[in-house]
């Protein structure tokens, strides 16, 4: 776990520091110098991207995690393995464009009554989604390497401080509308090119295909495996998709505004996991090729409670603070309607996090496509739920459909990973960590209705403050002491022996 740790690390120090520009972008930027039907045209461009890319790249991404091992020979520049990464994708990005294109006049004519500026944007998806393909490629081919700390700056540092320039340069009136949108794709094209500038610094890339070196079983291997990374991929994309879908096209941009926001500051509960996933996924890869079950358990383990521990803290100080945090966000009268909405998708992304190594173990193994099954369930549960939940109860309905969905397909999936590779993130741990957040919830609704409150803003602030360092301390206290997390305890010990030492 040594390299994982001091990866996830760096990688993680980096996501917060996006998180930074990102929080300031976010909550003091555009909530003050956009409205919110903008900020939710800014997020239909980029889910609806997000959904282009998960469907060309054909299942690259997990594609080049699981045979990089095989491939894997500095020697002969790993067989041209570079080469599949790149042209793969690039005949997915073909077929889907025509397919998009096809579907425009449906897609416009959904959104023409209530989102028109979506329709009006509608062919910056393509430039948008091809830069975002290709940092995908470019990602997965540095995690495979085990550098994942400059990619993930890019794409969490790079990406957003500029975007945060495109937003002020149009809240200053440099840019027109055409202009803002124009420029907001460009980010991601920069992005790319940083992307592919650093991934050639780290070896001799090499564009020409070993062809000696396909055997049958690996084509055949690889073109199984494709075709049903294809497959899933088309259900587990259209999931997440279907909140923007349905509430832009029923509710208008203004409410996926709103509801951009609370994803926005939900985000923060699953950035851990970005950089302890995409560091250790690559191990786990090799473990469970190698058939060696013990250590594919002991990771799924290690990474399931680091995670839950994290995240859940991360969710405890967002959810005890949320109320002051609405009434200092510019226009935050607006978007305190979403309060419930940020506490259910504050679940689902916790719930996510915690147990998505259990779909990369299984993704890894000879038994990937049972999971198949499970992303139509999830796809078909999520649109479902979404067309009954949001007439029924608007954008709590979208967040409470993400929720009851992804609890399903991750439950399924985990019996699955129990049943076929014995393989579980589950441990005893686990329920003390939930125990502990219970606790202090409880403990913080009790501060606040049987303490007489401040009722001026500098004394909320001092007093939330406060609140959260005592809570905080009491949870980290506990934590350690119950050694929830042996990681975490191993370096809390390492830099009290080298203070003591000095």
């Amino acid at each position: 776990m040594g390299i994982i740790i001091r990866q996830s690390i760096k990688g993680t120090l980096v996501n917060y520091i996006g998180v930074l520009i990102g929080f300031f972008t976010t909550f003091f930027v555009l909530t003050r110098f956009l409205t919110a039907e903008e900020i939710g045209l800014t997020r239909v461009l980029v889910d609806t991207s997000m959904l282009f890319v998960g469907l060309a790249q054909m299942g690259t991404g997990s594609s080049i995690i699981r045979f990089y091992p095989y491939f894997k020979c500095k020697e002969k520049k790993d067989h041209g393995f570079f080469f599949w990464t790149v042209i793969v994708p690039l005949i997915g990005f073909v077929i889907f464009s025509v397919v998009f294109h096809l579907l425009k006049g449906y897609i416009c004519e959904r959104f023409s009554e209530k989102s028109e500026l979506f329709v009006t944007y509608y062919k910056c998806i393509y430039p948008l989604s091809f830069a975002m393909l290709y940092m995908v490629v470019a990602e997965s081919n540095s995690n495979v390497l085990m550098r994942i700390v400059v990619p993930k700056f890019v794409r969490e540092v790079l990406v957003r401080a500029l975007t945060l320039a495109v937003y002020l340069l149009y809240a200053f009136r440099f840019f027109n509308i055409d202009g803002f949108v124009y420029a907001f794709c460009g980010v991601y094209v920069v992005a790319l090119l940083v992307d592919f500038v650093y991934l050639c610094s780290l070896k001799k890339i090499s564009l020409k295909p070993d062809w000696k070196f396909l055997t049958p079983s690996l084509k055949k291997d690889y073109s199984y495996y494709t075709i049903f990374l294809i497959t899933s991929t088309i259900s587990s994309v259209l999931a997440p998709f279907a909140n923007t879908y349905f509430i832009s096209a029923e509710m208008g941009l203004v409410f996926t505004g709103i509801f951009a926001i609370a994803t926005y500051i939900t985000a923060l509960v699953e950035i851990p996991y970005r950089s302890l996933g995409a560091i250790a996924q690559p191990q786990l890869s090799a473990s469970i090729k190698d058939n060696n079950t013990a250590e594919s358990n002991m990771l799924c383990k290690k990474i399931s409670i680091n995670q839950l521990l994290i995240g859940g803290f991360i969710f405890v100080v967002i959810w005890i603070n949320l109320d002051l945090f609405f009434s200092l966000l510019p226009n935050g009268e607006q978007y305190a309607v979403a309060k419930w909405v940020v506490f259910i998708l504050g679940l689902s992304k916790l719930f996510t996090s915690v147990f998505s190594i259990s779909l990369s173990a299984l993704n890894y193994s000879n038994y990937y496509y049972y999971s198949l099954i499970f992303s139509v369930i999830f796809t078909a549960l999520s649109i479902y739920l979404n067309c009954k939940f949001i007439p029924l109860w608007g954008i709590e309905g979208a967040a409470l459909a993400t929720l009851v969905s992804v609890m399903v397909y991750y439950g399924l999936l985990i019996v699955l990973d129990v049943w076929k590779i014995q393989i579980s993130p589950f441990s005893k741990k686990q329920i003390g960590v939930c125990v502990l957040f219970a606790v202090i919830l409880l403990m913080s609704a009790a501060w606040q209705n049987y303490f007489v409150m401040p009722q001026s803003m500098f004394g909320k602030i001092i007093e939330a403050v406060v609140r959260t360092a005592v809570l905080l301390a009491f949870g980290a206290f506990v934590s350690y002491k119950c050694s929830f997390s042996e990681d975490i305890n191993k370096m809390i010990k390492g830099k009290k022996i080298k203070q003591i030492n000095s």
